[in-house]
């Protein structure tokens, strides 16, 4: 069965005989398959009354263990996003009764964002959903060839450089 990248894939062979059109079968599947799990995902936290950014942010907060608090530049290296987006985020989730900002006790010129009560039942409740969510999106994939993908996954990333935030407090 063909998907809609072998249509492509197919005009540019009859087009372009003369190009290997492999890596861009890998990576036009790569971006596709992003776009449609991302919007199975995003269902999913709407349904919540989430947006996935808030669940983003809420779950690195919930990852990084007790007192689930960390500094805004631990965020951005957690969550790949800038600075100036983290703080709107982090305004965002305030306002929201979410997540508290607050000075750090131990050096008065950091300040540490930590989750409330309410933001940490909230993704705990949200997670376990998200899982089953994430599980049913991979569906058409076996357990081992789940496990192959991101095995192969992992290899690309490394590849590409990328490697893990740094620990909190490290």
């Amino acid at each position: 069965m063909n998907d809609a990248v072998d249509v492509f894939l197919d005009q540019w062979a009859r087009e372009r005989p003369d190009l290997d059109t492999a890596p861009m079968g890998v990576l036009g599947r790569l971006s596709r398959a992003s776009r449609l799990l991302s919007r199975g995902v995003g269902a999913y936290f709407s349904e919540q009354g989430l947006e996935s950014w808030e669940f983003d942010v809420l779950a690195t907060l919930r990852r990084a263990g007790h007192p689930r608090r960390l500094t805004p530049k631990e965020l951005v290296a957690m969550t790949m996003v800038g600075s100036a987006a983290m703080t709107h985020r982090v305004d965002r989730l305030v306002g929201r009764g979410l997540v508290t900002r607050e000075v750090d006790p131990g050096n008065r010129r950091r300040t540490l964002v930590g989750l409330t009560p309410e933001g940490l039942a909230l993704v705990d409740r949200v997670v376990e959903g998200h899982v089953a969510n994430q599980l049913r999106l991979l569906g058409g994939l076996e357990e081992g060839e789940r496990e192959q993908l991101a095995a192969l996954l992992r290899k690309l990333l490394l590849s590409l450089g990328d490697t893990p935030a740094e620990e909190p407090g490290g």
